[in-house]
């Protein structure tokens, strides 16, 4: 079978979300990266395997799945396949980050209720004139989630960053288009740029060079989707030039910028997900 890749992807006019993106992918893998949003994620044909703060996780069919912001993941399909797949972004307004441990801990949630929410919010996003009845499905959705998460809250340990590696993601972030060298950042916090590396790796199981360009790839998104040209786009979030974002974006997306920015001109009428 010859690598297939097909995508939607939009910003909603919904409080809350910040892109729907539903996609078709085969032998596609994408690499560890960070959202600064929340990813809820369903999948409607085939699986998902994935690894999320080291430990494997999957998608099976009436499973909903939320990725926390913030923390790696990655992901491949589970046959030759592929799969299909819905997700929905979410800013931190319906949950915020008191949240990210339990859900980094259990982040497959089965749950028929909630997956018919679910299904039914994407419905009501791809309805030009259904933006009431989306926020009214998503303020479900949140509830359920937290109530969800609620019970493994007493129970979860506060997670504790290290705090060099904690203060190095404060400084990825301050300087996410301006960017600044490893011996910049080490000389800010005081420490070694080796020590520094490791610390951060050892933290967030990831690489600072790959979180800096998660968060770039995740700006350049919302800015495509706004209808922002490639090589504005590439400037407006720390990319060398517009090659330098397609190479890293289709890394991590699977498609070219401008693919990706030719799937939001207007909305999506109800598809085939």
């Amino acid at each position: 079978m010859a690598p297939h890749r097909e995508i939607t992807a939009w910003r909603p006019g919904v409080p809350g979300v910040v892109e729907v993106f539903h996609a078709h992918y085969t032998e596609y893998a994408y690499p560890m990266h960070v959202h600064e949003a929340w990813t809820l994620l369903i999948v409607d044909d085939g699986a998902v395997r994935y690894d999320l703060d080291r430990h494997e996780h999957g998608t099976p069919h009436d499973t909903v799945s939320l990725l926390p912001p913030y923390v790696p993941h990655n992901g491949s399909p589970v046959t030759e396949d592929g799969f299909r797949k819905r997700v929905l972004y979410l800013d931190l307004s319906m949950l915020d980050e008191s949240w990210i441990g339990p859900a980094t801990d259990g982040p497959d949630l089965v749950d028929p209720v909630l997956r018919r929410r679910v299904g039914q919010m994407h419905t009501a996003l791809a309805h030009p004139g259904d933006e009431l009845e989306a926020e009214s499905r998503l303020t479900l959705v949140a509830e359920r989630l937290r109530g969800r998460l609620r019970p493994r809250v007493a129970g979860t340990p506060a997670r504790r960053d290290r705090p060099l590696a904690r203060r190095l993601r404060e400084l990825l972030d301050e300087r996410l288009v301006a960017g600044l060298t490893l011996d910049e950042a080490a000389g800010l916090v005081h420490a070694h740029p080796a020590h520094l590396v490791r610390a951060f790796s050892e933290a967030y199981g990831i690489a600072p060079h790959q979180y800096l360009m998660s968060r770039r790839v995740d700006r350049a998104r919302r800015l495509l989707l706004d209808g922002g040209a490639p090589g504005e786009v590439a400037a407006a979030t720390g990319f060398y030039d517009q090659s330098h974002l397609g190479r890293h974006f289709k890394r991590l997306v699977g498609v070219t910028p401008g693919r990706y920015a030719r799937t939001g001109i207007g909305r999506p009428a109800a598809g085939p997900f």
